[in-house]
């Protein structure tokens, strides 16, 4: 079945804020393995100009899957989980996310198109500080494979009719 293709430039709520902590910041760069200093130490980040540990890149990860949930289990949308796969993630940062920052996100389907058999997804979400700041812009693309439409090849057709 193929996606809802009206969905594009959808907009969803936008999130409860959420409290950046340090320990989160902490325990996501150990799990990924990254022990860049301006992760784990306060001192560290400091002598850098942040007032407190920043998150490594990936981080608003953690705070836009909340967001991009109401996206993918959207009813209208017609989204069919055995097709689908995740195909891009990208960041585009104003600042590094620090800890201690109150924040917001704001999703949306920026996107939507076909491409042979498959239909592709870009969700959006804009991570911006409870006073307005824009912090970083996600994006996620999202591939739903063999649900684009079968368009038949006009010159294909023309020809087997010569």
């Amino acid at each position: 079945m193929s996606l809802n293709m009206a969905c594009e430039g959808k907009v969803y709520p936008t999130t409860p804020p959420y409290q950046v902590g340090r320990e989160k910041i902490r325990e996501f760069a150990t799990a990924i393995g990254d022990f860049n200093p301006a992760y784990h130490d306060v001192e560290a980040a400091a002598a850098l100009g942040y007032p407190d540990v920043i998150a490594p890149p990936t981080f608003p990860f953690v705070l836009t899957i909340r967001a991009m949930a109401a996206a993918m289990f959207d009813q209208e949308l017609g989204i069919d989980y055995a097709r689908i796969v995740h195909g891009e993630q990208s960041f585009e940062f104003a600042r590094p996310l620090n800890a201690g920052d109150e924040v917001v996100v704001k999703a949306s389907l920026e996107k939507m198109f076909a491409a042979g058999r498959n239909e592709f997804v870009i969700c959006k979400a804009d991570v911006e500080t409870v006073e307005g700041e824009h912090v970083v812009t996600t994006r996620s693309v999202l591939v739903s494979r063999g649900t684009a439409p079968i368009v038949a090849d006009s010159s294909t057709s023309e020809e087997a009719g010569r």
